[in-house]
């Protein structure tokens, strides 16, 4: 990232230049009201302590002719400073000379007078300088006397509240910047925001638009990538599922046809005489084929739905009805396996369920093959149905080890897999608990409000 591009660059540049700011506003600003005052005015702006030294030393430096010097230092100080006003007491404390003094001042001063008077002049106006004529005290002293605002910058008082204000618009100025920057990237870290949160057809977040390559512009690109990384494994999981699934169903139906010639020629050979011994192998291995085909049945099935390709076709049925036939076909199973039967199906709140019914026969045939499979040892199966206060149920019970037995069968799993997915296909619940006490599956259909 280039460095100037940096959020702490700009944002320090914008200090550096309300800084810059206030300092050429307080320049430009002096600029205008000193040119606007009068140069000789301006001269006359001398600080006190300059006054006072130089009042003092010309002072010191009458010698020779007290009178004569005294009165050219008079001239002199007025020429320079036309409102100043002087007076010299001599050193007997008569009031020898005096120039545009504004009182009447006495004749003859004593020590109560010249403290009387320098009393009055503390820190007041106007701005008064006492100093002793020559190096000695003996020709008394002399006295000026400035207006304050002469020793002061006037203009400067008069623009104190421009000064103020220009200073107070200053920071408004730079609040105001700083608030549209922040606003800024408060918006951009929305927006990024609202990126994040939204997402499109395939759940992932949607793109954002890079404008700027600063901090915030690294973090939308690096949003960015991580989207478009996401969109490639996503494709790319969705191209290996694809595979995955036409594999299978390719699989599948290879694997049927093989099977199904296995099946004739175990029934040729079933027709032969073999010994006691061949014929339990031949049905064994025909148990076998079964097994392998029920669940190459499974895979298939359970490939197209999670592809959506199962055919669905729901419609009103009888569901006792569906349930009695459906057990039925399978009772010879069961009683060859000596299994006790119980039998149920007492009258349903509704009677007939929009569902489709090959399906439904499905996840009972899965739910039955389960049983057969791995609950050989309970020799028990109980299928009735139930009504209670929110739905009518059907129950499927059995008392073998639970499903989290390790059984010798396999295919368990998806088998399951394909009843929860039908199950909730067609609208309704289903739950399964099972212990050492055996397993119960409750398929059960919520009454419409």
């Amino acid at each position: 990232m280039n460095f100037l591009r940096s959020l702490l660059v700009k944002y320090m540049l914008i200090i550096l230049f309300a800084i810059g700011l206030v300092q050429i506003s307080f320049i430009l600003t002096a600029l205008v009201v000193f040119n606007t005052e009068p140069l000789q005015q301006q001269i006359n702006h001398l600080n006190a302590t300059e006054i006072e030294y130089t009042w003092h030393e010309e002072a010191n430096a009458v010698l020779t002719n007290p009178t004569k010097e005294v009165e050219q230092l008079f001239l002199k100080w007025k020429e320079k400073y036309p409102e100043s006003s002087m007076f010299w007491v001599d050193g007997d404390g008569r009031l020898q000379l005096e120039i545009d003094t504004t009182e009447k001042l006495p004749a003859n001063w004593s020590s109560v007078n010249t403290a009387q008077f320098l009393k009055s002049r503390y820190n007041g106006d106007p701005f008064t300088v006492v100093a002793f004529v020559g190096e000695k005290d003996a020709d008394g002293f002399v006295v000026l006397e400035l207006p304050r605002d002469l020793l002061t910058f006037q203009n400067v008082q008069e623009y104190g509240h421009f000064f103020v204000f220009m200073f107070i618009g200053i920071i408004l100025f730079f609040i105001f910047i700083s608030f549209l920057f922040f606003r800024s990237i408060r918006k951009r870290l929305l927006t990024l925001q609202h990126a994040m949160d939204v997402r499109e057809v395939d759940g992932l977040p949607v793109l954002i638009d890079v404008k700027k390559k600063d901090e915030i512009g690294q973090l939308e690109q690096t949003f960015n990538k991580m989207v478009q990384e996401l969109k490639e494994s996503r494709h790319r999981e969705q191209l290996e599922e694809q595979l995955r699934k036409e594999l299978i169903a390719n699989l599948s139906h290879d694997l049927r046809t093989p099977l199904t010639k296995m099946r004739a020629h175990l029934y040729s050979l079933g027709k032969e005489e073999l010994s006691k011994n061949g014929e339990q192998s031949v049905e064994m291995m025909d148990q076998s084929i079964q097994h392998v085909d029920r669940f190459i049945e499974n895979l298939m099935s359970y490939t197209l739905l999670t592809a959506n390709k199962y055919q669905y076709e729901p419609k009103k049925i009888d569901i006792v009805r569906l349930l009695r036939k459906t057990v039925a076909s399978w009772y010879p199973l069961f009683e060859k396996e000596y299994f006790t039967i119980e039998v149920d199906f007492l009258p349903l709140h509704e009677k007939e369920w929009q569902i489709d019914p090959l399906w439904m026969e499905r996840i009972v045939d899965n739910v039955l093959q389960n049983v057969l499979r791995h609950a050989k040892d309970g020799r028990f199966i109980q299928v009735n149905t139930v009504v209670t206060e929110y739905a009518d149920v059907i129950v499927i019970k059995d008392r073998g080890p639970g499903i989290h037995h390790q059984s010798n069968e396999s295919g368990v799993g998806i088998g399951l897999s394909i009843v929860d997915m039908m199950v909730k296909e067609m609208g309704l619940d289903w739950e399964i608990s099972s212990d050492e006490s055996g397993t119960t599956v409750k398929i059960s259909r919520k009454f419409k409000s």
